[in-house]
């Protein structure tokens, strides 16, 4: 099920959400600020946020900021009643990807979330499939023929993002800014290094293939 956090101080309008997303098929979580939600988002793996931006503690602008930092492909919708084009220059520059002015429709509202969900792929189960090997994200295993491998996060977070997009070519600066992070004081060593744990853990899988892309980066090449 997908997993959608609802980031709004005013009591009324976020359990309307909240019950209107649930009668859709969705998961949510409630946060009343940003460091409410930073502290879920901890915790969760979460798909999508909508988020207002006149909070107490940490505005949804700070969230934003704070956000993108972090999680570099998490969509977001600006729910607010911040309606200038001045503030909707500011979120879309920060990285919101969508924004909506109270008084909201929340047939709208699911429409938006929806759209958003296809544009970045994201499954309700939160599994993807290659041959007989299963991936699942909530769990960071890597399974085939009923044995199953755990891996850390980092790992496992690159390995889902080359198989997501099999043959597309990865620089090691975007996989270092979508893994960890473009403030990350790591260096793009590391993403070399993880491709080497990587490909010594599966190296007897048949069915993907991770390739060094001379002077670019890397990419998966699908073997079934």
């Amino acid at each position: 099920m997908i997993k959608i956090l609802i980031v709004e101080d005013n009591d009324n309008l976020r359990k309307m959400i909240d019950i209107y997303l649930r009668q859709n098929n969705f998961e949510t979580y409630l946060a009343k600020n940003g460091l409410e939600a930073l502290d879920i988002l901890e915790k969760n793996v979460i798909d999508l946020i909508v988020c207002d931006i006149m909070m107490p503690k940490m505005n949804g602008f700070e969230l934003i900021k704070e956000l993108r930092c972090i999680y570099v492909d998490l969509p977001i919708i600006i729910v607010t009643a911040k309606e200038s084009k001045e503030d909707k220059i500011v979120g879309f520059k920060l990285g919101t990807d969508d924004y909506m002015t109270k008084p909201i429709d929340l047939e709208e509202l699911l429409m938006r979330i929806k759209a958003l969900l296809r544009r970045y792929s994201i499954k309700n189960n939160h599994k993807l499939n290659i041959g007989d090997v299963e991936l699942d994200y909530d769990k960071l295993s890597v399974t085939k023929n009923e044995e199953s491998i755990y891996l850390p996060k980092k790992e496992f977070y690159l390995l889902y993002k080359l198989l997501s997009y099999p043959g597309k070519i990865f620089t090691r600066m975007e996989l270092m800014d979508d893994i960890w992070g473009m403030d990350s004081c790591s260096e793009e060593q590391t993403v070399n290094v993880h491709i080497r744990r990587l490909r010594e853990k599966f190296k007897e899988y048949s069915e993907f293939e991770i390739i060094t892309v001379r002077g670019l980066g890397y990419k998966v090449e699908k073997k079934v």
